[in-house]
């Protein structure tokens, strides 16, 4: 038999904690502060928008966190994980380097996020929510949550972004499959969607703006509840089962990464492999390259500022230090939908301050181009967004095959393209372009970034 191409690991194997950066980060992360009175938060401002439970999460500062028994139930549907070497296209493009990746595309909703939203939704049925609101761009995390409602009968509300909405109806009829109610953001059913719409009744949507209407709508209905798919820090702290699952099968493999990818937009699945791995570093292990591939129309990390921001477009979330094109920039429409964000997530962007991460902005095309060429190599085909991180993982074999090194890269498949197939055809036709954000709107929403003493 040929060399191993799979290192799995038994459903007992799966972490018992998620894995908390702050307990081992050299300095805290920003404080986060009141959208109105720019004072720290406290639990009673989180209150409306989270149960208690997510609320300590947010704050957190001790390492481990236990994961409750049922939700590690639930994940046995899927997880753990398997961790590929892919060494189909290690030929292909006759590199000395090893690749492997993880691959999230084995959940029942195809990606990483029901990592997150499967917590999410148990906690909230522990305090008695019966409804949830929340955005999605792509729509990935819109059919996670989606999927974790119909375990815990909770209703759900997808506020999708609208670009997405029109571009991905079957992600559309995932989500209704599951018994979700999706929505076309910017919409007319609340204010903040109202006035999107009176500004521009040709706007392809915002996830800063779909934010506003999920958050509006739990905000002002005492029986709704909010989830969020990314950037806040309990979303990054469930996520780090990927890493923890990837350090054991490391082990198994006999190896260990010199270079760790993973596509970023919020920063969710960015996090959840990396941040493990950089607990291991930060503790006293050796140091690797930790790289955040971000698309080029939209590059929070590269282009963005490090400053206080809102979360959202309508200014009804906190204000949070990251890196921010600015709450009101609309980014152009991109296959990438779950990209399409204007701020990094919290943490991240307090780790790419520290230096222990770098960040690499990416073309569409290119992307797409190392989408197939991954999927004729190893068979999968890779969502818009994961392609991020495949034309990273190429471009850092290619540097390998150049420079004569046998690297070890790991990057992270977040999720499969099997609903983002009418991208793939677009590319095929050559009606992709590569898309650019407009530097005035960029300088502009740069320029309304709120004043905050604190900084």
């Amino acid at each position: 038999m040929s060399a191993q191409v799979k290192y799995t690991l038994d459903e007992t194997q799966i972490p018992k904690d998620w894995y908390n950066i702050v307990a081992d980060l050299p300095s805290p992360p920003p404080t986060v502060l009141h959208p109105g009175t720019k004072q720290p938060v406290g639990p009673s401002d989180l209150e409306p928008l989270f149960p208690m439970e997510l609320i300590l999460q947010e704050v957190a500062t001790e390492r481990a966190i236990e994961i409750p028994e049922p939700v590690r139930d639930i994940f046995r549907l899927w997880r753990p994980s398997p961790l590929i070497r892919a060494r189909r296209l290690e030929k292909l493009l006759d590199t000395p380097a090893k690749i492997y990746f993880k691959y999230e595309g084995v959940s029942p909703a195809g990606s990483h996020k029901p990592n997150s939203a499967v917590p999410q939704a148990w906690f909230n049925k522990q305090a008695g929510t019966k409804k949830l609101t929340t955005e999605t761009g792509a729509g990935q995390w819109g059919s996670s949550l989606a999927f974790a409602g119909s375990l815990f009968d909770i209703d759900v509300t997808v506020y999708q972004v609208r670009c997405s909405y029109d571009q991905k109806p079957y992600r559309r009829a995932l989500m209704e499959t599951y018994g979700a109610r999706c929505v076309s953001s910017p919409s007319t059913e609340t204010e903040s969607g109202r006035a999107a719409l009176k500004e521009n009744p040709d706007t392809p949507g915002s996830l800063g703006i779909a934010i506003s209407e999920a958050v509006e709508v739990a905000a002002k209905n005492p029986d709704v509840k909010y989830a969020l798919g990314s950037v806040l820090n309990h979303v990054m702290l469930h996520q780090t089962i990927i890493g923890q699952e990837a350090i054991k099968q490391f082990e198994l493999a006999g190896d260990d990464p010199d270079v760790i990818i993973a596509c970023a937009g919020g920063g969710s699945n960015f996090a959840g492999l990396a941040f493990p791995f950089l607990g291991l570093q930060l503790r006293g292990g050796r140091k690797r390259r930790v790289i955040a591939v971000e698309p080029a129309a939209c590059p929070s990390l590269s282009r963005g500022k490090y400053a206080y921001d809102y979360g959202d477009t309508a200014h009804l979330t906190p204000l949070m230090k990251m890196h921010t094109l600015g709450s009101t920039f609309i980014p152009p429409g991109f296959h990438s939908g779950g990209l399409r964000y204007h701020g990094m997530g919290p943490l991240v962007s307090h780790v790419y301050e520290l230096g222990l991460i770098e960040a690499r902005a990416c073309e569409q095309i290119a992307c797409f181009e190392a989408g197939v060429q991954f999927a004729r190599a190893e068979g999968i085909v890779p969502a818009p967004e994961s392609t991020h991180a495949v034309r990273c993982a190429i471009d850092e074999a290619l540097r390998c095959k150049a420079e004569g090194k046998a690297e070890t890269i790991c990057f992270n498949l977040s999720g499969h393209g099997h609903f983002d197939m009418g991208a793939y055809i677009n590319y095929f036709a050559g009606k992709l372009v590569d898309v650019h954000y407009d530097a005035g709107e960029l300088a502009m929403a740069l320029s309304l970034l709120p004043a905050v003493a604190a900084e």
